[in-house]
């Protein structure tokens, strides 16, 4: 039996539990959230939810022994209102870090063997954090990195050129946040490189766009919760089915000692094997600027 805990049910959370549900990725979910009576509420609206639907998945309020039977544990804590405020993925930190020094202690306790996604922000600083307090395998222990990231550059592409977004082939790389970047040089349709294709200023556009929408629709809806729960039930079929899908995650890179948002290799197993990409000069620029971004972000961490 297939199961998953999500811990943290605010808009992201609970929008995951629901996707899950809906693709039929398992067969029971646990929720936690420290909230009172919250998990419960979840729980309630979301059985109903399945009422007349084909197929049924078991959603429970978690418990702590529910953790030792667990395959993939979801980790969503967060306080929109911070990013709200800053408008800066990297501005949540110092309420995150909390929610991992709490938790990592009770997964570590427990009987879980199975592997950690990590949805909260900053992604790419929490997924390290998690990892070393957990004593994980580094392959165990995985961010969602720049997928949503990537879908929201694929869609603007694909608006410019009217093609399907899933038929451009391209990534966003770096950390989920203000220095990921755009490797244009290998982005293209059908092996046509897209600087053929699109203009200078428009590709600058599309990446300028790419790195605030996230706070567009946060200014807006008040927070963003489809996307990055598309991107997390990606994650979740694709371990679950060891497809051994690449995707931009964010993993352990060996090359430069940090989680950061780059192509990798997900199966049954975790990560695989993870890609570097050949990048331009301007590029590597841009991807040295980042590692040193979320390096920085660590060392803060540590000393907080």
């Amino acid at each position: 039996m297939k199961k998953i805990s999500i811990i943290g049910l605010g808009n992201v959370g609970s929008t995951v539990a629901y996707s899950l549900i809906e693709r039929k990725l398992c067969e029971k979910i646990a929720l936690f959230d420290k909230k009172d009576g919250l998990s419960k509420a979840e729980v309630n609206d979301l059985m109903d939810g399945m009422v007349r639907r084909d197929g049924h998945v078991e959603v429970i309020e978690g418990r702590k022994k529910d953790l030792d039977d667990t395959d993939i544990i979801i980790f969503a804590p967060g306080d929109i209102k911070i990013i709200q405020e800053n408008q800066d993925l990297m501005s949540e930190l110092t309420y995150t870090k909390t929610c991992v020094e709490e938790w990592a202690e009770k997964i570590k306790k427990s009987k879980f063997r199975g592997i950690i996604i990590v949805v909260s922000n900053p992604c790419d600083v929490l997924s390290s954090y998690m990892q070393e307090l957990t004593g994980f395998a580094k392959e165990k222990v995985i961010g969602t990195g720049t997928i949503l990231d990537t879908a929201r550059m694929k869609n603007a592409v694909s608006k410019y050129l009217d093609v399907d977004p899933s038929s451009i082939d391209g990534y966003v790389l770096g950390e989920h946040g203000y220095s990921q970047f755009v490797a244009w040089s290998q982005v293209n349709i059908a092996t046509k490189p897209i600087k053929e294709l699109l203009d200078k200023k428009t590709i600058t556009s599309i990446e300028k766009s790419t790195k605030t929408m996230a706070f567009e629709t946060i200014s807006a809806k008040g927070y963003t919760s489809f996307g990055i729960a598309n991107a997390t039930a990606i994650m979740v079929e694709t371990i679950f089915t060891d497809a051994k899908t690449v995707l931009p995650v964010s993993s352990y890179s060996k090359t430069d000692g940090c989680y950061i948002g780059h192509p990798a290799v997900l199966g049954a197993s975790g990560v695989i094997r993870d890609f570097h990409i050949s990048l331009n000069e301007e590029e590597e620029k841009k991807w040295q600027e980042s590692v040193k971004t979320i390096k920085q972000a660590n060392e803060k961490r540590s000393l907080a």
